[in-house]
């Protein structure tokens, strides 16, 4: 099935409790719960005292929410979660990624992309990187 999950840490260089994320997102703790249930977010526990966190690097400025046509709107969050993010998430739960294998793999290098998934999605190369987690199954 799929290979052993690294140690996230070694992958993932900044992390958010989830009232760190809902902080940065200026939205109230119990929504920042309703994004994981909806899998638009994806959090694993972790720390000597275990509490969800999620990837900072799921976080954008709220312009750069789709990074291939960015927002010139007023008005706008000054964070968001990437939108591209949820769908990848689909792709790789539908292969049967746990969420720690799914950070895993949008947070390791792939020499296809000459970066990280998650590097390409937010660099808008959303097609790219949904392609490549499909070839997984």
């Amino acid at each position: 099935m799929n290979p052993p999950v690294p140690d996230l840490d070694l992958l993932v260089d900044e992390w958010l409790t989830i009232p760190d994320a809902a902080e940065r997102l200026d939205l109230d703790v119990t929504k920042v719960h309703r994004l994981l249930q909806e899998r638009r977010l994806v959090a694993v526990r972790r720390g000597e005292r275990p509490v969800q966190s999620v990837p900072a690097a799921f976080l954008v400025a709220g312009h750069l929410a789709n990074p291939a046509a960015p927002s010139k709107a007023e008005g706008l969050p000054e964070w968001t979660v990437l939108a591209a993010l949820q769908g990848t998430l689909t792709v790789l739960t539908d292969v049967g990624f746990s969420d720690a294998d799914a950070i895993a793999w949008l947070f390791a290098r792939d020499e296809s992309l000459a970066a990280s998934p998650i590097e390409a999605l937010r660099a808008g190369r959303k097609t790219e990187v949904r392609r490549l987690a499909q070839a997984e199954l």
